[in-house]
């Protein structure tokens, strides 16, 4: 099972997203579970003040470290080495083999950063993991852990019913996924590529490699990049 504890400030957003469907389903077997940790019953005065200016000057808040500190380490069993995340725009950029890499711990702590982030200090003496979602700017690490924890989560085993549903979606092997069809077969003037009718499996299989290959050469010509060096070689 994999047990995730979210530090935020707003710890009655979740489990949000997460409490329907196949999510909803898979943490009732105990596949995964979730605890909130309300950052703010860790301020040291009466007004629950949490943040702090910037030394040195600039707008806004910093959430301080004294506070943030006290509440990982009361929730966080420092002997097991548990794996500490801070989703903040500074961090390793997220992508599908990191998902894949957290979606094998026991044990996953996600930090929930508001105003202009956290002291430096803690993310440096509690071993901190910095990780974004991508290049652009979220109010608060809330919305940004229902993306983050959808993208493990579905990779737990049990989670979602077809096992071999995870191993040719967008991103393996560096290739976005190949166009898809369904019922009915005539839709207004259109229908399936012939191809896919035929119930030859080797020609479906080359078609949609072929089809991966051409939008992933066309959109995004990064990943592209990635797979011609680690498969075309």
């Amino acid at each position: 099972m994999l047990n995730i504890k979210i530090f935020s400030l707003y710890p009655e957003l979740f489990p949000g997203p997460l409490d329907i469907g196949l999510y909803k389903k898979a943490r009732r077997k105990k596949i995964w579970s979730l605890e909130t940790i309300n950052i703010r019953d860790y301020s040291k005065d009466k007004h629950k003040t949490v943040d702090d200016t910037p030394y040195g000057g600039g707008s806004g808040m910093l959430i301080k470290a004294d506070i943030i500190a006290d509440a990982l380490d009361k929730n966080i069993n420092k002997k097991k080495k548990e794996k500490i995340i801070y989703l903040s725009p500074k961090g390793k950029k997220f992508d599908q083999s990191i998902a894949k890499k957290l979606s094998k711990l026991k044990n996953l702590n996600i930090i929930c950063g508001h105003f202009e982030g956290v002291d430096q200090r803690v993310l440096e003496t509690r071993n901190i993991e910095e990780i974004s979602l991508g290049d652009y700017i979220l109010s608060g690490g809330e919305t940004a852990s229902f993306v983050f924890l959808d993208a493990i989560i579905r990779l737990l085993p049990g989670v979602l019913g077809n096992k071999f549903s995870t191993q040719e979606e967008s991103f393996e092997k560096y290739l976005l996924e190949y166009p898809q069809y369904t019922k009915p077969q005539k839709w207004g003037k259109k229908t399936p590529p012939d191809v896919l009718l035929s119930g030859d499996h080797a020609k479906i299989k080359g078609w949609r490699l072929a089809q991966s290959e051409a939008i992933t050469r066309r959109l995004r010509p990064d990943l592209w990049q990635k797979y011609i060096n680690k498969y075309k070689k």
